[in-house]
């Protein structure tokens, strides 16, 4: 009976914490299942991207198009966007996104950053993001060797890319404590 109700706490603490952020159960979960460090995969992805952006944006090696002041993320939005950091969050993101998921090609992340696009009184549909910024992110990030082309198509992450993601995870984790 006890390794029941123990399994059942585990349970609700996993579907908990997809409602809470870092609540008492899911620290107590996390302590139980992890026995090495802090990945990706255990921080809230807001956060991790924010703190990632800031990282490429202080460590200069992702250098800007020239036209990512005038560009719109996709074809449905009627505006560029107004955070002047919006690259360096695009570009976190997209890493995340590789991070997650080996493999995964333009395409797809055209998909995954698509939306609805509003046609007036007919239904809404929906559109892909635009190729040519997710394309040039990712090219960015290949120049910074955190990721590479998968053999089958498609990106996947290096090691140095695994190993900043990582640290860039632990120190959202410890900010949070």
């Amino acid at each position: 009976k006890q390794w029941y109700q123990r399994r059942v706490a585990i349970t609700a603490g996993v579907i908990m914490s997809t409602y809470q952020s870092m609540g008492p159960i899911k620290e107590h979960i996390y302590k139980e299942k992890h026995v090495g460090g802090v990945t990706l995969k255990d921080v809230e992805s807001q956060l991790w991207v924010t703190e990632f952006a800031k990282f490429l944006k202080k460590s200069g090696k992702l250098s800007l198009p020239k036209w990512h002041d005038i560009a719109k993320t996709a074809t449905f939005k009627e505006l560029p966007p107004q955070d002047q950091d919006w690259y360096y969050i695009r570009a976190a993101a997209l890493l995340r996104r590789v991070y997650l998921r080996q493999g995964v090609g333009c395409g797809a992340l055209r998909k995954i950053y698509g939306g609805r696009i509003n046609r007036g009184s007919a239904p809404s549909h929906h559109k892909p993001a635009s190729a040519s910024v997710i394309r040039t992110a990712l090219r960015g990030l290949e120049e910074m060797k955190l990721i590479t082309k998968h053999p089958d198509g498609g990106r996947m992450i290096t090691t140095a890319g695994r190993r900043d993601a990582d640290r860039i995870a632990s120190q959202v984790m410890s900010s949070r404590s």
